[in-house]
């Protein structure tokens, strides 16, 4: 599968943000009750931030398939809870329910941001955070090069720190960045 990316509009995406963000399969987002303004709100936050982006990843077709969330860890989301080092990039991705599952579609969907994140030669590492007890994003991560490091204590969640290098990366998948 290969993806584009563009990056999200807050307003004019909101709609299908927001489909995806209070689905009960995106329980992990934590965005269950919000509502269409609380979408909207959100991603002009993220728009108006220097060290956070959202994009969107587009199918074949030009059709929004994911969302991606890239940060700069050292001013958000992980600031006090590991130390970052030059070349550290954040980064969260979000696959929308469906009823029509593809094999293999959030595999593609990592690896795809993996890469895109990598594309950066300033980017040397990915760190995640994903909730302790979200077992298959774990497995995914793993599947990329992750190598989890330790549990962590966030304000909304114990997170599981991992790190996933361009050359973990690369050995995971046979994809260079």
């Amino acid at each position: 599968m290969t993806f584009t990316f563009r990056p999200l509009d807050p307003l004019k995406d909101a709609e299908l943000l927001h489909a995806w963000v209070t689905h009960p399969k995106a329980a992990f987002w934590m965005m269950q009750d919000a509502k269409l303004e609380d979408v909207e709100r959100a991603y002009m936050e993220i728009a108006a931030d220097e060290h956070h982006h959202a994009l969107l990843g587009l199918d074949e077709n030009g059709v929004p398939a994911f969302l991606m969330e890239k940060y700069d860890p050292a001013h958000r989301e992980l600031v006090g809870l590991y130390e970052p080092r030059p070349g550290d990039i954040g980064m969260h991705f979000l696959t929308p329910a469906t009823d029509t599952p593809v094999h293999g579609f959030t595999r593609s969907v990592i690896t795809a941001v993996m890469a895109h994140l990598f594309e950066d030669p300033a980017v040397e590492r990915v760190v995640v955070e994903p909730d302790v007890s979200n077992k298959a994003v774990h497995a995914l991560n793993e599947a990329v090069g992750f190598v989890p490091e330790r549990e962590i204590r966030k304000p909304e969640k114990m997170a599981l720190l991992s790190f996933c290098t361009r050359e973990q990366f690369l050995l995971a998948t046979g994809v260079a960045g």
